[in-house]
């Protein structure tokens, strides 16, 4: 007996994925179809390519900002110090190690198990390997991100006195738990809600993946490993990535379902 194709990733709940309502995301899609149409596939890839870092160029502005903050001691990076001392004075001794142990999982050795059973877990499900490759590219880009980052700007982290143990030497801008997490976690979370037919389900799923995105980050200030500025840059420049992959996904869906009608319109 034969068994039934393997599910694509193609709609959430009534929301086609290949259907773009805005006019940038038509254009974009659009301009994508038609080029893969009479170019190799080395120069469709070069097109994606730069249609990403063109849709990143946006959210680096918006990420410079905060930099430009954190350089000049100004903006956002006023609220660093004043926040530490409060969340200083405010600790729980009693919560600390489990906030502590909850911030691991999105460290560099959690993070990338969790990553790798997800993808595991999505593969032999659907039988697909997009999982894999889409977290795969996630996580590959907010690493060099992240390390790119650390060392463009090379920022301390707070003073080891006023952070909990185990303590954390490398740069503190941005927060690679932060960064990295909010990636996995938005990327785990896209490629559930195609397979979750109850919208109660997919909001419950974005809900809960929002929140533990957010309690990461804050944890991260909580424990003194990073500042409220490190964490701010970290989303802003996760988010960007994020779009960018799912848009590389979205637009290789259009160009997956709109071949073979094309195909077919050639050889009538």
């Amino acid at each position: 007996m034969a068994q039934p194709p393997p599910p694509v990733e193609r709609t959430i709940g009534e929301r086609d994925l290949t259907d773009w309502h805005s006019r940038l995301g038509r254009y974009l899609a659009n301009s994508f179809t038609a080029i893969q149409q009479w170019t190799s596939a080395r120069l469709l890839l070069v097109v994606v390519l730069a249609v990403a870092a063109g849709l990143f160029a946006g959210a680096v502005m918006m990420a410079g900002e905060i930099y430009e903050s954190v350089m000049e001691q100004d903006g956002v990076y006023v609220f660093d110090q004043p926040l530490m001392t409060w969340v200083m004075a405010h600790r729980n001794p009693s919560l600390s190690p489990g906030i502590a142990l909850f911030s691991d999982s999105g460290g560099p050795v959690w993070m990338p198990v969790i990553g790798a059973v997800a993808a595991l877990a999505m593969c032999l499900a659907w039988r697909r390997w997009t999982p894999l490759v889409l977290l795969l590219l996630g996580a590959a880009g907010s690493l060099a991100l992240t390390v790119v980052g650390k060392r463009l700007v090379g920022r301390a982290r707070p003073p080891l006195q006023d952070s909990i143990p185990p303590h954390e030497y490398s740069a503190s801008f941005p927060s690679g738990h932060s960064l990295n997490s909010l990636v996995i976690a938005g990327l785990v979370a896209y490629l559930l809600l195609a397979h979750i037919s109850s919208k109660v389900g997919r909001w419950l799923l974005v809900i809960g993946m929002s929140l533990y995105v957010v309690a990461m980050g804050l944890s991260r200030v909580y424990l003194g490993h990073h500042w409220l500025s490190d964490v701010l840059m970290a989303w802003v420049v996760g988010i960007a990535w994020l779009t960018v992959v799912i848009t590389a996904h979205r637009l290789w869906l259009t160009r997956a379902f709109t071949r073979p009608a094309d195909e077919d319109a050639a050889r009538a």
